[in-house]
């Protein structure tokens, strides 16, 4: 009987911490249509973000930037990281999703490129470069509520 309550403790406490990790994910939805080709004419430098369409991934929370201390240091998918570039880590997404981050606050947008893991701080949902928060006026404060809209990476 005690081996048998030890194995229904653990499938209990395996069921437990994946209710927990989809609970924490904010805002969560996700969007499929049977038009995901991705972001034609649509570049990472290019925030003219009215043309892109069918986003399969949508949420809100809290983007932050990093900068000076990973310039020049290698990226998860194996890039040298550079903090002028429109580019941002997140913990899920497939490098190369094409992601337009618009500021809650003040409107403004940017698209950036995944090449990074992170972030690694509770409550926040991307850490973009220093181009990306620079065009998305967020340097002096370093966080700031945003939408994500994630595109599927071009082929």
């Amino acid at each position: 009987m005690t081996h048998e309550k030890n194995i229904l403790n653990r499938y209990l406490l395996a069921i437990l911490i994946i209710f927990s990790f989809i609970a924490s994910v904010p805002f969560l939805s996700l969007h499929t249509s049977g038009n995901e080709t991705g972001l034609s004419g649509i570049s990472s430098s290019n925030t003219d973000t009215k043309k892109a369409k069918n986003p399969f991934f949508v949420t809100r929370g809290t983007a932050s930037y990093y900068a000076d201390d990973f310039h020049g240091h290698k990226t998860a998918n194996g890039e040298t990281f550079d903090m002028h570039e429109l580019t941002a880590a997140h913990r899920f997404l497939p490098f190369g999703t094409s992601v337009k981050v618009t500021n809650l606050r003040n409107g403004k947008g940017v698209i950036v490129r995944i090449n990074d893991r992170g972030p690694f701080i509770k409550g926040r949902i991307i850490d973009l470069s220093a181009g990306a928060a620079k065009q998305l006026g967020i340097m002096q404060n370093g966080i700031v509520k945003v939408k994500l809209e994630a595109y599927t990476p071009k082929s």
